[in-house]
């Protein structure tokens, strides 16, 4: 072998051998794991159950980072921009990497140059809920109160799921209601909770517990079945508008260029971690 290509194969192997070492030995510090959405909502639920889990497998703090702002856009643009060593993730969801590049001529990021994926965490239905006040039960009775009444319904921030989702169902039916926009889901669950709004296209994470305690009623879930965890709430579908789908995706992400072999270890430890907290359920799991 000519010394030159003796050294660049040294080289080579040089190199492989400490990205292999440094995969092994991964995560040997605390890991941020930025939210781009306010606390207490459904992307911020996921990110702290899959990372409790992260954390006792790896005995390596998770440490979430909300940065909530213009529909997830603040948070994913400074996802971007961070080194690309494992240290940094940003839980994405269907809204922030699909539907934000489409609304913006330059959110600041782009999905597939910035990011690489390191796996989904859980998928959940968008469901059409209501103050238990609110005198509709089902999604006819809606159409109808609509009709003679001022509607508004709350949504998380024009760009996400949520929102489009209220602006596919005026479409659907003809309706005329008012989307308020929320910061998040969190803080639009806790305004229906107090009855300050009557009616909202939220996310199952931040609202399950009052729906299950009556605090908040299901009207229809948006999914293309059923949710295992409100079986007896039927889907918009079923409801009079065949095809209504919608749901959110939330997956985790890493900038583009960490190491393959980090990248590796993560979409191995993140299954794992998801697996645990469905078990215990806290995530939805996928198609719920």
């Amino acid at each position: 072998m000519r010394p030159n290509s003796l050294r660049a194969y040294l080289c080579c192997a040089l190199i492989c051998s400490t990205l292999t070492a440094a995969a092994q030995t991964y995560p040997d510090k605390p890991i941020r794991a930025i939210v781009p959405f306010a606390a207490g909502g459904g992307v911020d639920i996921a990110t702290r159950s899959v990372g409790q889990k992260l954390t006792e497998r790896w005995h390596q703090q998770v440490i979430v980072d909300n940065r909530g702002g213009a529909a997830g856009v603040i948070g994913t643009r400074a996802a971007a921009k961070t080194a690309p060593d494992g240290y940094t993730l940003v839980m994405s969801t269907s809204g922030t990497t699909t539907i934000n590049p489409s609304l913006h001529a330059n959110p600041g990021y782009a999905p597939l140059k910035d990011f690489v994926p390191i796996g989904l965490v859980a998928e959940t239905p968008i469901v059409l809920m209501a103050h238990p006040s609110f005198p509709p039960r089902t999604v006819a009775e809606l159409i109808a109160y609509a009709k003679t009444n001022k509607l508004d319904a709350g949504t998380p921030p024009p760009g996400t799921e949520n929102y489009l989702a209220a602006e596919l169902f005026k479409s659907a039916t003809g309706i005329d209601m008012t989307i308020v926009s929320y910061k998040g889901t969190g803080p639009l669950t806790n305004d229906l909770v107090g009855g300050h709004i009557p009616l909202a296209f939220n996310t199952l994470p931040p609202a399950l517990g009052n729906l299950q305690a009556g605090t908040l009623r299901a009207i229809a879930v948006a999914g293309r079945t059923r949710s295992s965890q409100l079986p007896d709430v039927p889907t918009v579908a079923e409801s009079g508008l065949p095809g209504f789908e919608a749901v959110v995706r939330y997956g985790l992400l890493a900038p583009a260029g960490t190491p393959t072999g980090t990248v590796t270890r993560l979409n191995r430890e993140l299954r794992a971690a998801v697996e645990l907290a469905r078990e215990l359920r806290l995530v939805a799991g996928e198609g719920s």
